[in-house]
């Protein structure tokens, strides 16, 4: 491998164990993510996925294995994690805002408290976001006044507002009634399209063929297949992942 190749390495996982309790969740995972791709994950339920992705940001420790991101090992060492964590931005299924702060103060309070952002730059830098997710006119709402879609989007601005290197998404559609979910996948697409790192747990198969440079199939705890969207649609080689695609795409 070449060097450039490996500068280009942003995530790297290498035999990637997890327990819970008594309960093996992740089973050797190897997974190398570069600058600018976005891999999508998917997977019946249970089988680890956003285990996995709450790994990458120490939400979740792992017991055995190695995962360095951006030049730098997740271990016990509190800034690591700290570091790791003002590169990785992440969005929920739940949006996780604070009820009691408007849009646009959701989204600057971590610039000016940990980036250390003068209140009147966060604060400006938070009006471009909500413009970039397409909600600037919601800026001084409560999460309560706001749909799911534009919480989400909220949520979305939020991260992005530490300038994270890469961003999770952990099923960020799945608590969205339908009509919303377009709006929320508008923005991932965007985000793709303009060069960001992504890893995406998440079932929205036309966000995959759209812009995923790979999909990766887990099930109970390891990696079964992955490839290009082309691959993994027209032509899967496990029958594990034939059997999911044909139960997930029949809808």
């Amino acid at each position: 491998m070449s060097d450039e190749t490996k500068s280009q390495e942003i995530i790297i996982c290498r035999d990637v164990h997890k327990w819970f309790d008594s309960f093996h969740v992740l089973k050797g995972i190897n997974l190398t993510v570069r600058k600018s791709e976005v891999v999508v994950v998917f997977g019946p339920s249970g089988s680890g996925k956003s285990t996995f992705i709450r790994c990458i940001n120490r939400l979740e420790e792992h017991q055995r294995g190695q995962i360095i991101v951006d030049g730098v090992e997740l271990t016990n060492d509190i800034r690591n994690i700290e570091t790791i964590r003002q590169e990785v931005g992440m969005v929920f299924q739940s949006f996780n805002l604070f009820p009691h702060l408007t849009a646009i103060q959701n989204i600057t309070l971590a610039p000016f408290w940990v980036r250390r952002t003068p209140r009147e730059q966060s604060s400006e830098l938070a009006m471009q976001l909500l413009t970039r997710v397409g909600i600037p006119e919601q800026a001084d709402k409560y999460p309560g006044q706001l749909s799911g879609g534009q919480q989400q989007r909220v949520a979305i601005a939020r991260a992005l507002a530490m300038q994270p290197r890469i961003m999770l998404f952990d099923e960020p559609t799945s608590a969205l009634d339908p009509e919303m979910i377009k709006e929320v996948l508008d923005v991932m697409v965007e985000l793709a399209r303009s060069g960001m790192t992504i890893v995406a747990v998440t079932h929205e198969m036309g966000f995959a063929r759209a812009v995923a440079n790979r999909m990766i199939f887990f099930d109970r705890g390891e990696i079964v297949e992955q490839g290009t969207p082309d691959q993994i649609f027209n032509h899967p080689q496990n029958d594990r992942t034939k059997l999911f695609l044909s139960q997930i795409l029949r809808h």
